[in-house]
């Protein structure tokens, strides 16, 4: 109904802003994510937005970038989490954090966020895991499961395993694997040649 929103920021609040568009003030509620995105008062901006109609209200929610706004909605599509608990969990967790901890089933991390019980925890991993890793093979990003040494070896394996004419789902799983057996001690040269193994 209304995509986005751009205009003057009147209004900065960790919990919502207020956005000038045209003389008219559009109340609307953000995670901190947007919060610490967003520039200061009296300075142009842009928000896209969520209109939530409930039988008592008219909530507008935005987000800095279109990747939160995503996530909002899949996180709402859970039974038991609404938008408020949503909110929370993108203020709790960055967008990354939560999809990687979906995508890994960590019901942990999840459920260490305000207001997510262990059974609402397993039902969003249980719901959003197939749909967030079919969502990052499309757009080619995968989730880091490794920690940042690890991701560079693993990104430049991948792509000369591709560029080797390995299908890239093959490669992934194999890198993976290996990695996770081997550690962080283990360089580019050794993991390609144990993925052609």
């Amino acid at each position: 109904m209304i995509a986005y929103l751009d205009g003057k920021l009147a209004y900065k609040d960790p919990s919502y802003v207020v956005i000038d568009v045209g003389g008219v003030g559009y109340q609307v509620k953000i995670s901190l994510q947007t919060y610490a995105a967003l520039h200061n008062t009296g300075e142009r901006c842009k928000l896209h937005t969520l209109l939530i109609i409930r039988e008592d209200s008219h909530t507008l929610f935005g987000f800095y970038d279109a990747e939160e706004k995503v996530l909002f909605e899949d996180l709402t599509s859970v039974s038991g989490i609404g938008p408020s608990t949503a909110l929370v969990m993108l203020s709790s967790l960055s967008s990354p954090e939560i999809k990687q901890a979906l995508v890994n089933e960590d019901v942990k991390t999840i459920q260490s966020i305000k207001g997510i019980g262990l059974k609402t925890a397993q039902r969003a991993i249980i719901e959003l895991k197939d749909k967030l890793k079919k969502d990052n093979l499309i757009s080619g990003v995968t989730p880091n499961i490794f920690n940042t040494e690890n991701a560079k070896v693993r990104n430049e394996s991948l792509a000369a395993l591709v560029m080797l004419g390995i299908p890239r789902a093959t490669a992934e799983k194999s890198i993976d694997t290996i990695l996770k057996r081997e550690g962080n001690d283990i360089t580019v040269e050794q993991l390609i040649k144990l993925a052609l193994r």
